[in-house]
């Protein structure tokens, strides 16, 4: 892991055929990667079910990949520099396929976390090596189609992920979520055996390495995620666990900075953060993938609690916003060339602004239909925002730190998801009560009207208790779609509050031009 290496010789002009199958393979193994953080939440009640899993112990089925792939995302750079890109990639791959299979073949929930966290680990290396594919292995005219590949890939897998999961679970079996990834890893091992050239390993590296930066990350990142995925269910500081987690998260983060302070090659670069174009970019990742993450999960829920869908129902209203991923894809190199950087993700994160607040005027009617116009909105406002920001993270550094560059972005981006999984447990909980208690508090016992509506209810029902109840559900429903208002309403106001970081951004490389073929 040598900072002082130089740096790669300049791709040519135009890309090769090889260079091209390697840019297939970075965002083939992305795609892999990415559907399968989303791709078990449609199936979860039937894994748990046969495994015999608690519906709490069920989450970790998630959860484990979630940690383990934020704590190799940003390794991956220094492993790539270790092993050589292909190389590593090929044990990722070979790796990720095996832990897949154990996947599909787990009967218990120890087996299942084991596999998962095995994916997670694995899968992640994917995610930013994919960017690090693009900007050392095509030249700088042929980038933006790389990214746009890369970028529409990366945008697809959460919202394809619970439709590709709800559907094999419905029409064969859960473990064919899992099975699934068998024959993409087989395409993926021929296609990065003769995309990618081959590097010497350089082992003798590991006796410099920063292990104490190592160690951090895997503890930083690690606890970190854990705390906020659990958090809510464990009370957050009320719980010793999630104190004790908190701890471990802080110490961790101290051995990383030690790492940067007392080593020469520190195994991430987080002085890169400190580039005001780079650092914003980071910031407006996190956004993205706090809207990404956050309406793929929080859309089905509504869905499953006021309009009764299933998993498979739920999957194609999620997949609309990847329609617009799928139409703009040919167009993309061409935008990112004609269209200034700061108007491009102005536009985009603006569009996921809107998105969000036309959201928030559902009802206890809605259905699926509500959300199609702002599905398509925010597919659009995805593929403008989250393509410019890859491409302005390849540019804002050194051809040689860009797996670094990659590995904080991707790894900004996964915060933002379990950020804003963790906020909408909180916020679900207290806006619930606080709105159950205000519609409660509109309801006079003495009132007429509400005697007359009980004695209404009574006589459809049976009994006056059963009717009582229908009127505590009918209140707890209402409440629950006010919640979810509010939700989709933070998330567009936090979209706002960082749209000035755009005028940090720095427009892109002249000779980003895009090539007529490939």
């Amino acid at each position: 892991m040598s900072a002082a290496a130089p740096s790669p010789a300049p791709p040519p002009q135009r890309a090769d055929t090889a260079a091209w199958l390697a840019v297939a393979a970075g965002s083939l193994g992305a795609l892999m990667a990415t559907l399968d953080i989303s791709i078990v939440n449609s199936a979860l009640p039937t894994i748990q079910g046969e495994i015999g899993a608690s519906g709490t112990e069920g989450t970790w089925i998630a959860t484990a990949y979630l940690v383990a792939e934020i704590i190799i995302i940003p390794l991956s750079a220094w492993l790539e520099r270790l092993l050589g890109l292909r190389t590593f990639l090929l044990i990722a791959v070979t790796l990720f396929t095996a832990f897949s299979v154990m996947c599909g073949l787990s009967t218990n929930l120890t087996m299942m976390i084991i596999g998962r966290a095995g994916q997670g680990f694995t899968g992640g290396a994917l995610i930013p090596t994919a960017m690090t594919i693009i900007a050392t292995r095509l030249p700088p005219a042929q980038q933006p189609i790389g990214t746009a590949a890369f970028g529409v890939t990366a945008i697809a897998g959460p919202v394809v992920g619970p439709l590709v999961g709800g559907a094999l679970t419905e029409s064969i079996s859960w473990h064919y979520i899992f099975f699934l990834n068998l024959p993409i890893g087989l395409i993926l091992l021929v296609l990065l055996f003769v995309g990618l050239p081959h590097q010497t390993a350089k082992l003798g590296d590991l006796l410099k390495a920063d292990w104490l930066g190592i160690a951090g990350l895997a503890l930083g990142l690690g606890c970190l995620t854990v705390v906020l995925e659990e958090g809510q269910r464990e009370q957050w500081f009320a719980s010793a666990l999630i104190v004790q987690l908190s701890l471990l998260s802080l110490f961790g983060f101290l051995l990383l900075f030690a790492g940067q302070l007392l080593t020469s090659q520190p195994v991430i670069r987080l002085k890169l953060l400190f580039d005001p174009q780079f650092g914003s970019v980071t910031v407006m990742g996190i956004a993205l993938g706090m809207v990404l993450y956050g309406t793929a999960f929080v859309i089905p829920q509504f869905l499953a609690s006021i309009a009764d869908y299933n998993a498979l129902q739920s999957g194609k209203v999620v997949m609309l916003s990847g329609i617009p991923s799928l139409l703009l894809m040919p167009f993309t190199p061409l935008l990112i060339r004609k269209v200034p950087i700061r108007i491009a993700v102005a536009t985009g994160l603006g569009i996921l602004a809107f998105s969000c607040f036309v959201d928030t005027s559902l009802t206890a009617q809605s259905t699926g239909d509500a959300f199609t116009e702002s599905q398509l909105l925010r597919g659009i406002g995805s593929i403008l925002g989250f393509l410019f920001l890859n491409q302005a993270a390849i540019a804002a550094v050194d051809p040689k730190y860009a797996g670094d560059a990659s590995g904080l972005f991707n790894v900004a981006r996964n915060l933002g998801g379990s950020l804003a999984l963790a906020g909408i447990a909180t916020m679900q909980q207290q806006r619930m009560w606080l709105h159950s208690r205000r519609l409660e508090a509109t309801l006079n016992a003495n009132s007429t009207q509400l005697q007359d509506y009980i004695a209404g209810l009574a006589q459809g029902l049976g009994d006056r208790t059963t009717a009582i109840a229908s009127l505590a559900q009918t209140i707890q429903r209402e409440a629950l779609v006010m919640t979810y208002n509010d939700l989709f309403w933070l998330v567009g106001v936090g979209i706002l509050a960082i749209l000035p970081l755009v005028f940090f951004l720095r427009p892109l490389p002249k000779d980003v031009t895009v090539s007529a073929g490939h």
